[in-house]
């Protein structure tokens, strides 16, 4: 009976206690009442659960001090766990209706996700003190994952709307301002899940609904952009965008798997660059017809090879000319990269790709000098045509 009374009495007080700090605040004014922070959803909704996890733990040093002659541990800490759930059960509703008016007037999901993380760090909090299944528990429960589904439904409509309007890329190819809003927002929620206090688990368990909720749709959102673009332009395009979610993503944890996935499709475009390269040196040198029929040769069986000095555009006088062009090439090969790769964002991509290009061409340009001195494909002075070896190319370039 005097529990129950006790009970009864410490509830009506926090619920006061609440009302009072919410509108009168301290002794004096100090603090100041909660409400005069309505206007800043993180100070407003951050003091009342402060107050709560204050008032809370101050009930359980009271229930404490009350029932300090009990010899039986077990039997004190049960008691006390449940005066506390009943005290604390006259906060729920005020606590909850103030908080669920904080959630439905948001729409930004970076003040979701930060809103979100503090319900759920003040719930793991406050459940340290309380039984499980108190009520004051359970809203604090309720409210956080309604908090969580708001932040995720704000997030899927900030992604879909990335893909009802794409834009076509700009003539340097380089990230559209959308993509570079969305990248600043997702910047912005990594941040904060990065200093959140909430457990581990919880925080692996929240990138990845982050991360796929928003990385995927900026991906297809480029796709898209960049689906009326020539094969280079698209691949410069896309390695711009890739490379800036990539760069997004580096500095923060539990990323390591989506980092894989996009240096994959940052390598799978750096490829078709570097092929496309090496085509354009070949093409600019007037050699690209001429490696096609080498590589054609080298596939056709030997009985039926016809020497190449007989096959059309393989005679000594074109391919004569043409090694002029190549000597023009060797003496500057910089004046000969596509005008493309000038809009690329990544230094280092840029001389990857003309790193391995030169690879590329020192080997086409093997493939050409072992058919010509080739005594089957009857060049009279195949040395006249091509002077230089591939060592000496290798280099030349290197």
């Amino acid at each position: 009976y005097i529990l129950d009374e006790y009970g009864t009495a410490r509830r009506n007080a926090l619920v006061r206690g609440f009302i009072d700090a919410l509108t009168r605040g301290g002794p004096g004014g100090t603090p100041r009442p909660i409400e005069l922070s309505s206007h800043d959803p993180l100070r407003y909704v951050g003091d009342m659960l402060a107050w709560t996890h204050q008032s809370t733990a101050s009930e359980k040093e009271y229930a404490e001090i009350l029932l300090r002659k009990l010899k039986d541990w077990n039997e004190l800490q049960k008691t006390i766990q449940t005066l506390l759930g009943y005290i604390t059960e006259g906060l729920c509703r005020p606590l909850r209706v103030r908080l669920e008016q904080v959630l439905v007037s948001q729409h930004e999901p970076v003040t979701l996700y930060k809103l979100t993380n503090l319900l759920k760090f003040y719930e793991t909090t406050i459940k340290q003190l309380l039984p499980i299944e108190c009520q004051l528990v359970l809203v604090l429960d309720e409210v956080s994952n309604l908090s969580s589904k708001m932040f995720l439904n704000a997030l899927n409509a900030t992604a879909t709307r990335l893909i009802e309007k794409v834009d076509m890329p700009t003539n340097d190819l380089n990230l559209s301002d959308e993509l570079r809003r969305t990248l600043a927002l997702l910047r912005d929620i990594l941040e904060t899940h990065s200093t959140s206090m909430i457990p581990f688990e919880s925080k692996r368990i929240d990138f990845q609904q982050i991360v796929y909720s928003i990385i995927d749709p900026l991906l297809q959102m480029c796709s898209l952009s960049a689906a009326k673009l020539g094969v280079i332009e698209m691949a410069v395009y896309l390695v711009n965008c890739i490379s800036a979610i990539r760069t997004t993503l580096a500095v923060f944890a539990f990323t390591d798997e989506k980092i894989e996935m996009l240096e994959g499709q940052i390598d799978a475009n750096t490829d078709t660059l570097i092929g496309e390269q090496a085509t354009y040196i070949l093409l600019r040198t007037d050699l690209l017809d001429a490696y096609r029929v080498v590589e054609k040769q080298q596939q056709e069986s030997n009985d039926n090879v016809t020497a190449l000095a007989l096959k059309p555009g393989m005679d000594t006088v074109t391919l004569k000319a043409a090694m002029v062009k190549f000597d023009s090439y060797l003496a500057s090969p910089d004046l000969y990269i596509m005008p493309q790769l000038k809009y690329l964002t990544s230094a280092v991509i840029r001389e990857k790709i003309k790193k391995r290009s030169v690879e590329l061409i020192c080997a086409a340009y093997t493939s050409l000098y072992s058919a010509i001195m080739n005594s089957k494909n009857n060049y009279a002075n195949p040395y006249s045509i091509m002077p230089h070896t591939p060592e000496q190319i290798v280099k030349l370039l290197s």
